[in-house]
């Protein structure tokens, strides 16, 4: 896959307590693949992983503002890092602070004003990375979990319920592999599918898109009749999966 099919990671380093939940649910939402991060010293081998990616710092935590700037002109000058880009996080309103990462230091993401609120300061941010393409030709991000045990599916069948591992998920749709599943047609409309996820439970009607070997069936959600309760422990599961990729993602 090219990379801009794929979109771009984006890092949130030391993100403020008080807006992590909402902000990280609203950027997974919106289909940016996103992640926290607690330490910014790892944060810079991150950025040398994913030179492509788009890291928003908090420089209201973790070190002091004269530590951040030469932390951030680092990333922006370091070879390995250069192709980064870089927004600030803050609640202050210091105008002479915002002309320096602005115009002084050019960071390309922007400098948002927490004190804006959840809703506005995400928005601004999500403006921010559609402007730098951040979600690439992809639609949906996509969970890998065939190793979580607590992502499973059950389906009504002909031979009653079929029980499934689930391999992968995004807000469209999963792939997920059965024991034993009905030899049915593609588009055949599954009525009450039932999806449980680290204890979140939902049940939703789908249609079977296809099959692979070995019983992994494709299915895509009825979205639209999908209520906004269900929709979010989807999109909480996807935050979750992928923020434990990147927590346990050995890097040197």
């Amino acid at each position: 896959m090219d990379q801009s099919d794929a979109g771009k990671k984006i890092f949130i380093l030391y993100p403020h307590s008080v807006i992590k939940e909402e902000l990280m649910d609203l950027l997974i939402m919106a289909g940016f693949e996103s992640y926290t991060l607690r330490d910014h010293k790892r944060a810079l081998k991150l950025l040398e992983k994913f030179p492509d990616s788009i890291i928003f710092i908090n420089i209201d935590d973790g070190m002091g503002e004269k530590e951040w700037e030469v932390y951030i002109k680092g990333i922006m000058e370091n070879p390995k890092t250069k192709d980064c880009r870089v927004g600030i996080l803050s609640y202050n309103t210091d105008k002479a602070l915002m002309q320096k990462y602005l115009m002084e230091i050019a960071v390309p993401c922007g400098y948002i004003q927490l004190k804006l609120g959840v809703r506005e300061s995400t928005k601004i941010m999500i403006y921010a990375l559609e402007a730098n393409e951040a979600r690439g030709k992809r639609k949906y991000i996509r969970a890998f979990c065939a190793d979580d045990i607590n992502a499973t599916v059950n389906v009504k069948g002909s031979g009653g319920i079929y029980y499934g591992k689930i391999l992968d998920i995004s807000a469209a749709g999963i792939a997920a592999k059965f024991d034993k599943f009905d030899d049915l047609p593609p588009n055949t409309k599954i009525r009450e599918m039932q999806l449980k996820l680290r204890g979140g439970l939902i049940l939703t009607d789908a249609v079977l898109i296809g099959r692979r070997n070995d019983n992994v069936c494709i299915f895509l959600f009825d979205v639209p009749r999908m209520s906004p309760d269900h929709a979010l422990i989807i999109h909480r599961f996807i935050k979750y999966t992928i923020q434990h990729y990147m927590d346990n993602l050995v890097i040197r």
